[in-house]
């Protein structure tokens, strides 16, 4: 299965070169695959905070990678670059507020730094450790994809429909993504018939980014609006939900895109099975529920903006959402599977070394 995923691998939308940070523009697809270079902390801020590179594993990721160019800039400075660096840090952790990656990432990079021996090479070091994270990535959506396939097979064993949410795919990870992971790999043994993707308004994450990914591997994908997801569950024979998530409280509740609470409350409803895939750096065990998240807002233009005219009314754009615990019947990681999450099995999966 790991060598027919890697061989399907098509899409990548990071790409660390010549010492620079080559991000693909995920606002511009599918209608046009422009790079952006970013070659300072600034730029990889901005290319975050504005969704050039979205996808929690990917934010933290392209993140690293701005540290390492902060660094490169402040030693180039000279004086104490190191105070200098922990600016860069501050700014990159204000890109996006809601995704674990991002600050997990900052602090394994500054945790390496803090290691650094007293002759090393401190831009080599931090090099080293963002790609080191990158690559870590690629092997957790292996690893993932190949535990939700087994669920899967347990479950429902034949070619069955699956429904998705939002992006959870090679855009927004290091490798083959993490829900789309888990659909990929299922596909490639012959377990799904069809893929309903919702749109994901208001940024159509689902049918900009979700369907060009899979159709340009021919996985059978059939794009329909948000509102449809109940209907899809009760008349079309779905037997997965399957996303992933920007953060996981300690106690199991899911920070995810907005409409996956929803969609949650109607898998259950319909006996519908509801699985979450996300690497480890999602879970945020200082975190007792998801109630304690700051969850993201944006622009009520994203809403309002239609057809060239500006609404004149009041509008609530949240980016997230909160899929309580009690409504997940598992949690797929590269450490292992969780089956009805709770606050204590979520803690013996942290102390888990990585499956292999």
């Amino acid at each position: 299965m790991r060598d027919r995923l890697l061989a399907a691998e098509r899409v990548k939308a990071i790409d660390w070169r010549d010492g620079a940070l080559h991000l693909l523009d995920q606002r511009a697809l599918p209608a046009v695959e422009r790079w952006v270079t970013c070659t300072s902390a600034d730029e990889v801020a901005a290319a975050i905070r504005t969704m050039v590179v979205r996808g929690a594993p990917a934010i933290g990721i392209s993140a690293a990678y701005g540290l390492v160019l902060a660094a490169r800039a402040r030693i180039a400075e000279g004086g104490d670059w190191q105070a200098a660096w922990e600016e860069d840090y501050a700014l990159l952790a204000d890109a996006r507020p809601t995704a674990s990656n991002l600050f997990w990432a900052l602090k394994r990079m500054r945790d390496r730094l803090d290691r650094v021996k007293k002759h090393a090479d401190p831009l080599a070091v931090l090099e080293a450790e963002a790609i080191a994270i990158h690559e870590s990535d690629r092997e957790a959506n292996l690893t993932m994809a190949q535990l939700g396939v087994e669920l899967i097979r347990k479950h429902q064993g034949n070619a069955q429909a699956i429904l998705t949410h939002g992006n959870a795919g090679a855009l927004a990870t290091g490798g083959v993504g993490t829900a789309l992971g888990v659909i990929r790999a299922a596909y490639l043994e012959g377990m799904v018939e069809q893929v309903y993707v919702n749109e994901t308004r208001p940024w159509l994450q689902g049918s900009r980014l979700t369907a060009w990914e899979l159709t340009g591997e021919g996985i059978p994908v059939t794009v329909n609006a948000d509102s449809a997801g109940a209907h899809i569950l009760k008349t079309k024979g779905v037997t997965w939900v399957i996303v992933g998530a920007d953060c996981i409280a300690a106690n199991g509740d899911v920070i995810s895109k907005i409409g996956t609470y929803q969609l949650a409350v109607c898998a259950m409803h319909h006996g519908v099975r509801f699985m979450v895939v996300a690497p480890s750096s999602t879970l945020d065990l200082m975190m007792a529920t998801g109630d304690d998240v700051a969850l993201e807002e944006r622009d009520s233009g994203e809403l309002l903006d239609i057809v060239g005219q500006r609404l004149d009314v009041e509008a609530f754009n949240p980016v997230f959402d909160v899929t309580p615990a009690d409504l997940i019947d598992v949690i797929v990681t590269e450490k292992g599977i969780v089956e009805r999450p709770d606050t204590a099995k979520l803690a013996k999966l942290m102390c888990r070394k990585r499956l292999h």
